[in-house]
């Protein structure tokens, strides 16, 4: 499963209207993966979101430290490719960090990602 920052938020925060059924999908995957920049993504949403900003760097500093959540640390190459994306599909509203995302994905050869498929597709885009 790929843990996206919505995705995360609505782990995080009991107030978000589909936190339970996230929680659930959750807790059934067999397999988690996530890379830095939807923590950092994640850091400015909660901020945004006026959550209690501890709490939220709790979340995160947790979340590195699972074993049982992957965590792609971005380097210049992965960054360069998400790029790539980005500047080879213009007509799309992509962030660098979808971009980076769907380039993990399609690396991993999760949910067939082939530039670009739908955003959450299935269960396996949190």
């Amino acid at each position: 499963m790929f843990l996206d920052t919505s995705g995360l938020l609505c782990l995080h925060n009991r107030a978000e209207p589909f936190h339970a059924q996230v929680r659930t999908l959750y807790h059934a995957a067999h397999g988690r993966l996530t890379h830095n920049y939807v923590l950092a993504e994640f850091v400015a949403l909660a901020n945004a979101r006026r959550l209690p900003r501890m709490a939220a760097l709790t979340f995160i500093v947790d979340l590195v430290g699972n074993p049982d959540i992957e965590t792609v640390w971005v380097d210049v190459a992965l960054h360069r490719e998400a790029m790539d994306l980005l500047l080879a599909r213009q007509d799309k509203t992509y962030s660098l960090c979808e971009a980076v995302s769907f380039v993990v994905m399609r690396q991993r050869h999760l949910c067939g990602v082939d530039f670009p498929k739908p955003r959450r597709s299935g269960q396996c885009y949190l």
